[in-house]
């Protein structure tokens, strides 16, 4: 089935919601179940880290802590990595890392308040046409369309279309569509199974959770806002991982980098580095 014909409709009732509602928010969420034969490793008990100098875009700061529980690093622009041995100490693994969630959250206070109002603000919504071509746009929005081609650009989401293919990046989760050959590709960020994605976008801010079924913890989460905080801080976000029972090694991540860079991407290599994949 062809893209295009569902893509001008789709600009359009994306200006009339932002103009009627006087709020600016989306929510997506993908779920899908897996075997444990869905190419999952044995994730390892770790009792001590394993913290190299360098890694990618980052630098180990000091030697390890904690009789080798935790390790920080520095990356680009001042980002900011810890990874950490965490034992579950009685609690599931979720109770431990709402607690990450919270400390990290109060990096962005913009964002947490921009995903939890009740209503958004009113947002000043620009919308032109020209024949094929078609445009929206707003704070934290941009909307194209031009003939076959088109492109959709949220905090945190980006979808770009081309004749009868499409390309969609939702925090971990990879879409990628292709109407002439009738396949459709739907992956883990770098091959990883993440059977859970959960996307909120509001404003300037998004909110990216991902949880890999399975006993085994595998689950990541992101906060971004385009506003930087006080401390210039525009991104914060966890990867952990760890068997069941525990311990979890967890890289909690604070980046000024409006795109988040490398660090991410380098944070999830020193926990596979440390318990696997």
């Amino acid at each position: 089935m062809p893209l295009r014909p569902f893509i001008l409709p789709v600009l359009c009732m994306a200006a009339a919601l932002a103009a009627c509602d006087g709020e600016r928010g989306v929510h997506i969420t993908s779920t899908h179940t897996q075997t444990d034969d869905d190419g999952k490793g044995v994730l390892k008990v770790v009792d001590a880290l394993q913290c190299p100098q360098t890694l990618g875009s980052l630098t180990r700061k000091g030697s390890a802590t904690d009789a080798g529980r935790t390790c920080t690093y520095i990356g680009p622009k001042g980002a900011e990595v810890t990874l950490q041995l965490v034992a579950l100490d009685g609690k599931t693994p979720p109770q431990v890392l709402k607690g990450f969630e919270d400390r990290l959250s109060a990096s962005l206070p913009m964002a947490v308040a921009g995903l939890q109002a009740p209503g958004g603000d009113v947002a000043t919504v620009k919308t032109d046409a020209t024949g094929d071509s078609a445009r929206v746009t707003a704070p934290g929005v941009d909307i194209r369309a031009e003939g076959e081609d088109a492109s959709v650009s949220l905090p945190g989401v980006r979808i770009d279309a081309s004749g009868d293919q499409a390309s969609v990046r939702i925090g971990g989760l990879h879409i990628d569509a292709n109407d002439s050959e009738g396949t459709v590709d739907i992956r883990g960020g770098d091959g990883e199974n993440s059977d859970n994605v959960s996307v909120r976008a509001r404003n300037d801010t998004a909110e990216v959770r991902a949880v890999a079924s399975g006993d085994a913890t595998r689950a990541s989460w992101m906060l971004s806002d385009n506003r930087a905080s006080t401390e210039g801080w525009r991104r914060v976000g966890y990867e952990a991982r760890g068997p069941v029972g525990g311990p979890l090694v967890v890289a909690t991540i604070r980046s000024r980098d409006r795109n988040g860079g490398r660090v991410f991407e380098d944070a999830k290599d020193l926990v596979t580095l440390n318990v696997g994949e």
